[in-house]
């Protein structure tokens, strides 16, 4: 790829909102494929506003077509409240439908806050269609419902996964994430294990 005379345009204030998928044209391009790109963590909404104003300003807009930032809805279980939370799948990446032309790679490549695309010695390589459909699939997936009634140095038994049947103790609790370390006794040692609070039960 040619670095061409392609001048990056002032940097602007961003407004962001939490969007899954940002829709930069409506236009048809038969040669659009979708790419992964590399973004700061935790500022990919950010960075993908500005992809779609360089789209825009450098009038690219019938060559990059669309951002997803893959999130799923979780609950959320802290001190006994429950709530919906929206999180990042892939932290640090970004999915963008477009065409690999040298300008359009160049735009999304130089947009502040990206740093490479995915792919093999500098070449980006295309997401085949059947993963970029298990991504959205994942997406809508219903959340987990955690229940965190467990405490540390409870003793519980692995119902899920491949300690199935062993006997654990609590060693810790991410009420968070809904998970939680139990120690198990693997050739007479402790060893600790991460499991969700669904993989365990009261003995």
């Amino acid at each position: 790829m040619n670095d061409q005379n392609i001048q990056a345009p002032a940097v602007q204030a961003v407004k962001v909102k939490r969007p899954n998928l940002i829709k930069i044209s409506t236009s048809e391009n038969q040669k659009a494929r979708w790419y992964v790109v590399h973004a700061h963590s935790g500022h990919e909404a950010k960075v993908a506003e500005m992809v779609k104003q360089r789209a825009k300003t450098l009038n690219l807009t019938d060559k990059i077509l669309e951002i997803l930032i893959p999130t799923q809805e979780k609950i959320q279980i802290k001190r006994g409240q429950k709530k919906t939370v929206t999180e990042k799948i892939f932290p640090g990446y970004m999915l963008i439908r477009m065409e690999l032309s040298d300008d359009a790679w160049l735009a999304v490549r130089t947009t502040q806050g990206i740093t490479g695309f995915v792919g093999i010695a500098n070449k980006p390589t295309p997401l085949p269609k059947h993963e970029v459909e298990a991504i959205k699939q994942y997406m809508t997936q219903a959340a987990p419902q955690y229940k965190a009634d467990y405490v540390e140095g409870e003793a519980v038994k692995i119902v899920d996964g491949p300690f199935t049947d062993f006997l654990a103790t609590v060693s810790a609790i991410d009420e968070e994430k809904g998970k939680v370390q139990v120690l198990v006794n693997i050739f007479g040692r402790e060893t600790p294990v991460d499991l969700d609070f669904l993989q365990i039960k009261k003995v």
